[in-house]
């Protein structure tokens, strides 16, 4: 009988306290010898599990699209498992610990709470199930590589572009994601580092969560708005950020349902269709990119090496671009703003 990771956790009174030394090299075994497709459960296949914050955004299925292009490349099996909502801590807590229990060759992970998680990867390492993080920080240093955008600098270029376009003058308001988010907090702290190199730029307000979802986005950008607004209707703020996709689109929608969509400088973070659209439009002055294909890609790659016993870097960076109407349709910029996800992914 061939054995496999999966046959060994059958039969725990056989391999005793070796199990997860034992894990590990049938790992390194399946790997090296495996021809698995990664978008399906293969008999013999290295398994990963790829664990988002959350499954319901386009920056989400770029990353999965990421790994499954990984996964075809090095014969392995990704398991992409995460909750619906971002806020959902328990629920991701769950999926970490249930991957960990099933004795996966190794665990991709973008913690949605840089606190909550802690726990659960440190679980995974001492029971020998190597983790990398992906996107978002987790506080500690206990996983094998940390593969993410460089969060603080893309808040700069955001808040860089917004003073330019604002001739480094004005009012402006940031709305922030939610609490616990590394990576949403390191680009408000980008943000405001920025602005503050600009004197004759006031911060009205940074201090208003949006939520994790469009509608809680929607309400809570609508109610910031209206404390800055004239008798005549108007805005009294000259700009705007927020720091990912659903608080992005929702302060558009905010924008465009009350008239002022195109008459206060707005610039945001990730992409969509309504958000490309946004920048077509001119009702988005500029959006800061990652590149989360290339994340997903990379988190795959850096786990299935360092299983194999290579070394790995502890830190990766997978690059932050800044995306204005004047360069969106240039070839690179295109491909970042809408990546053709159906190639690595089924309908």
């Amino acid at each position: 009988m061939q054995l496999t990771a999966r046959t060994t956790t059958e039969f725990p009174s056989m391999i005793d306290h070796t199990m997860t030394s034992l894990r590990r090299l049938v790992a390194i075994a399946i790997l090296v010898g495996s021809t698995a497709c990664g978008g399906a459960e293969r008999v013999g296949a290295l398994t990963i599990a790829v664990i988002p914050k959350g499954t319901s955004h386009v920056f989400w299925q770029s990353i999965h699209a990421g790994a499954e292009r990984a996964a075809k490349e090095l014969g392995v099996w990704v398991v992409w498992r995460g909750p619906l909502r971002e806020d959902d801590r328990d629920a991701q807590v769950s999926e970490v610990e249930s991957a960990t229990s099933r004795g996966v060759g190794g665990i991709v992970l973008a913690p949605l709470d840089e606190t909550a998680l802690v726990g659960p990867v440190t679980s995974a390492m001492k029971s020998k199930i190597p983790v990398v993080i992906i996107d978002s920080g987790l506080r500690g240093d206990d996983y094998v590589s940390f593969v993410a955008t460089d969060n603080l600098e893309g808040g700069r270029l955001g808040g860089q572009h917004l003073a330019k376009l604002l001739g480094g003058k004005g009012k402006v308001v940031l709305l922030r994601l939610a609490e616990g988010s590394e990576s949403t907090e390191r680009r408000e702290d980008g943000f405001l580092d920025a602005i503050k190199a600009n004197p004759g730029i006031e911060v009205a307000s940074s201090n208003q969560y949006g939520g994790v979802d469009v509608e809680s986005a929607y309400k809570k950008g609508e109610a910031l708005l209206s404390r800055f607004k004239g008798a005549d209707g108007r805005l009294s703020i000259d700009g705007i950020f927020c720091p990912n996709e659903s608080t992005t689109f929702a302060m558009l929608r905010v924008l465009q349902d009350n008239g002022w969509a195109g008459k206060v400088r707005f610039v945001g973070f990730d992409a969509s269709d309504n958000l490309v659209k946004g920048l077509r439009d001119g009702f988005i002055d500029g959006l800061v990119l990652q590149d989360p294909v290339r994340m997903g890609y990379l988190g795959v790659k850096t786990i299935v090496a360092h299983i194999k016993g290579e070394k790995v870097e502890r830190r990766i960076d997978t690059g932050v671009h800044l995306i204005t109407p004047a360069v969106m349709d240039q070839p690179e910029m295109k491909e970042l703003l809408q990546p053709d996800l159906s190639k690595w992914l089924k309908p």
